[in-house]
């Protein structure tokens, strides 16, 4: 017992130090554990911080039942954005501006008058097909454009629409705002009268000045079927894009006014250009030098615009552009190129002319006779319009137009007289305007009068002309 004894408590004592050391490095484990943990913590945080971020907005994106779509003014994405912003803008001042309590005026490039559209911070609502949307203008500060003297205010239209309407306002609301917001913008904007100039071997478009010309359709001196038939026409073209894609052509139409001098053919231009708001670009083939000029410049023009070339019979008859030097007494003449019955052609038919479309080409002509049959097919100039002397009808327009009068007891002795010859609207139009001084004007019967008296001369010297022509 006595050997025993110191045995056990010898072995004891050991078995509590092996106990001690293992609670020591359990110790020591849970310590380091603890570092790993929170080194490992702040890696999570710094790495992956962001992602975890990401991940709750998508979820609480995930969440929110609505969709927003931006529409920024800044142009330095793109024109297309900025036309865009624009045609919001344009679309929102004819539609919804009147729900906002608070408007601002905004001055737009080639619209006549100020635009009015929601404030900063104001937001409005529209419907489409049962559908509704909240428009909103929103105006913050970019102060990344430090080096143009500070910072900028960055202006935007935000959409904000439910999910499940998504396809709708995508496919078909936002076509819809695109599409009046451009419609709206061409009514109220300012006509342009354009024409062609060259320097050395360069074509390009000159601004002439705004065009502003009075004539309509209601006033022109025309029969009043064939003014419907081209209003309807017109329009027809003007809102047939997606019509002209489904078939396969060309989104484009020519027109051939003929006429005597004098029949209105530059007054229906006018009128055409009135209807539509189309600018006005009046092509002049002799100062162009060459087919492929011609080419450079007719992709000049925008879409939605008046071609116009006057008198084509004499254009299309070109000579060479001729150089002549004198040199030690000796002449020698330098032959340009010039533009070819072919080559323009392939500008206003061929493969050349399948461009952004929504041209409209108008030619003229005092004698149609003289026109290469090439050029008066279909497809160059699809729809030919006579331009009379004045018939009775037509009269009866101007004499409203100018005096006011829509009968009269010496309408039937001028009904009469214009039967017996010819006379263009503009020598009617000549001897229905009143004479003006010291306060004092013509009346309207003594404008009739007048015109009689003019009609009854030319009918009398186309007696005498009648009357001196030998027989055969």
């Amino acid at each position: 017992m006595a050997n025993v004894l110191p045995f056990f408590m010898g072995h004891q004592a050991g078995s509590l130090g092996q106990q001690g050391m293992s609670q020591m490095g359990l110790g020591m484990a849970i310590a380091a554990s603890m570092v790993v943990l929170t080194m490992f913590q702040q890696f999570l945080l710094t790495h992956f911080r962001g992602y975890v971020e990401q991940l709750l907005r998508k979820l609480f994106k995930s969440l929110d039942p609505n969709v927003q779509i931006r529409f920024t003014e800044d142009s330095t994405g793109g024109p297309k954005n900025h036309e865009a912003y624009t045609a919001v803008e344009t679309y929102l001042s004819s539609r919804c501006s009147a729900q906002a309590p608070r408007l601002k005026a905004n001055s737009v490039r080639d619209i006549t008058t100020p635009v009015l559209c929601v404030d900063v911070g104001e937001g409005v609502d529209d419907e489409f097909n049962g559908v509704v949307v909240r428009w909103q203008l929103v105006e913050e500060e970019n102060n990344g454009d430090v080096f143009r003297g500070g910072s900028r205010k960055n202006r935007y239209y935000t959409l904000s629409f439910r999910k499940m309407n998504r396809k709708i306002v995508v496919e078909e609301y936002l076509r819809h705002v695109m599409e009046e917001g451009k419609a709206v913008k061409a009514r109220n904007r300012q006509l342009k009268l354009y024409s062609n100039s060259s320097s050395g071997s360069e074509c390009y478009w000159n601004y002439i000045m705004d065009f502003d010309h009075p004539a309509k359709f209601e006033t022109l001196a025309l029969e009043k079927e064939k003014k419907e038939d081209i209003i309807d026409d017109l329009i027809r073209f003007s809102t047939g894009r997606e019509y002209y894609r489904r078939i396969g052509k060309p989104w484009k139409r020519g027109y051939l006014l003929y006429g005597p001098p004098g029949t209105g053919k530059s007054t229906m231009i006018a009128a055409m250009a009135n209807l539509l708001s189309y600018d006005v670009y009046d092509l002049e083939l002799t100062a162009v030098l060459s087919n492929a000029t011609l080419k450079r410049l007719l992709n000049r023009i925008p879409c939605n615009s008046i071609l116009v070339i006057e008198d084509i019979d004499c254009s299309s008859k070109i000579t060479n552009q001729r150089e002549t030097n004198s040199q030690g007494g000796e002449k020698t003449e330098k032959i340009f190129e010039r533009v070819t019955l072919s080559g323009l052609l392939n500008c206003i038919d061929g493969l050349f002319s399948a461009n952004d479309g929504g041209r409209l080409m108008v030619f003229t002509t005092n004698h149609v006779e003289a026109i290469d049959s090439a050029l008066l097919r279909r497809g160059r100039m699809d729809k030919h319009v006579e331009m009379p002397f004045c018939g009775f009808e037509a009269f009866r327009i101007l004499a409203e137009n100018y005096l006011g009068i829509e009968d009269h007891e010496l309408f039937a002795k001028i009904k009469a007289l214009l039967e017996e010859i010819d006379v263009t609207p503009a020598d009617v139009a000549e001897n229905l305007i009143a004479r003006r001084g010291k306060g004092e004007e013509d009346s309207g019967e003594e404008c009739l009068n007048k015109l009689i008296e003019a009609l009854e001369k030319k009918v009398e010297e186309n007696r005498v002309k009648s009357a001196e022509q030998p027989l055969l």
